[in-house]
This record gives structure tokens, C-alpha cells and sequence, in this order.
């Protein structure tokens, strides 16, 4: 990687935590200059406006956390085990792998109608996570570890919803129990269509 990339990742890390932490709204130049140890016109050089900012660090940070993400899960051999995966790189909703929080949850709520571009990254980013989750319910029923009474996409979307929204409760809260709470009932639920329950445990 030559000198400007690597100055250019180094701009779009520093600034993906500050912005996953305040907001894309409240980061400002001057916080990335500071956290970037780099001058205005570096800044400029590589992104013209704060928009063009903005919307490399959404893309960077949704496509971190998913990759760690999957990293996580795609440790487990059976549709279970990768669910179970989930379930526990979710278990530290205060400590995360990208400084700030879920960003799938921090880009989604303040982008909504302001921001088009991070909007559809958003959007994206949740018709994908849906997809890979019904895909693995999919492949449990297959395999025999779900019962056919499970519908794969509707038990997805519940899942990651309900995910998601723990995290603005942990972090609004500065508690894990949330979490640990949504993750009980939806190993409980998931239970019920387990051929084998006791590893839902």
C-alpha cells in the first residue's frame, strides 16, 4: 500500500470511531485532524468534503463489523453453532469491536431520511444480514437440527431486530443486561424448533 492509502485508511479509522462514538453530525474536521495527527489540507487532499468523509467511514465501519462478525460466527461447523456464534460476539454490547457501538444501529438512526447514501448502505446492510441468517435456518433445516415448523426468514428478522434494539438500550442504559436478556429469549424461542435442544443451551 503507498504512502497516500495508507494516510487515506489512517484518516478513515480514526474518524469511523469518532463518528461510531458522536455521530456524523457532531464529528467535526477538527476532531479527525487531532485523531488523525494530519493537516487540513491532507484532509482536503484525500476528502474534499465531510460528506465524502462521512460516507467512506459508514462504508468502512458496517464492512469491519460484519467481516469480525462473520469471522466469529463461521468458527461454529453447523447452522447451531453458528447462531450460537452470533448470539455471543453480540453477549458485550459495551465492548465491541468497533469503538462506539453497533454501527448498523448508530448509521441507521441518524442517517434515516438526511443522509441517502449512508441510508442505502443501512439498508443494504440489513437486507444482507437478513438474507445470511435465513440462509443458515435454511441450512439447519436441511441438515436436520431445525424442525420444519421454523420460519427461517420471520425467526432472522426477529433475531437481528431485537439484536439491534438491545443495543440502544445497553448503551442508553451503560448495561449489559438487555442483551443478556433478548439473548436468553431468543435461544429459548430457537429452542423449540431444535432437533437436539440442549445445545441451544
Amino acid at each position: 500500500m503507498k504512502k497516500g492509502e495508507r494516510t487515506k485508511q489512517l484518516i478513515i479509522e480514526k474518524a469511523s470511531d469518532i463518528i461510531n462514538t458522536k455521530g456524523m453530525a457532531a464529528t467535526s474536521v477538527e476532531d479527525v485532524l487531532e485523531a488523525a495527527k494530519i493537516t487540513r489540507g491532507c484532509l482536503l487532499g484525500h476528502f474534499p468534503t465531510k460528506e465524502d468523509l462521512n460516507q467512506a467511514c459508514a462504508d468502512f465501519m458496517l464492512t469491519s463489523f460484519r467481516d469480525i462478525r462473520n469471522n466469529h460466527m463461521e468458527k461454529g461447523q453447523t447452522a447451531l453453532e453458528k447462531i450460537m456464534g452470533y448470539f455471543d460476539f453480540h453477549k458485550q454490547p459495551l465492548r465491541t469491536p468497533v469503538e462506539g457501538g453497533c454501527p448498523i444501529m448508530n448509521l441507521a438512526v441518524e442517517a434515516d431520511d438526511t443522509n441517502p447514501y449512508v441510508n442505502r448502505l443501512v439498508r443494504k446492510e440489513i437486507d444482507h444480514n437478513i438474507t445470511l441468517f435465513t440462509n443458515i435456518f435454511e441450512e439447519g433445516k436441511a441438515n436436520g437440527e431445525f424442525s420444519g415448523d421454523l420460519d427461517s426468514e420471520e425467526f432472522a428478522t426477529k433475531m437481528f431486530a431485537a439484536i439491534e434494539g438491545a443495543y440502544v438500550f445497553c448503551r442508553s442504559k451503560n448495561s449489559q443486561k438487555p442483551m443478556k436478556i433478548v439473548i436468553a429469549g431468543l435461544k429459548n424461542e430457537l429452542a423449540t424448533y431444535a432437533t437436539n435442544k440442549t445445545k441451544t443451551n
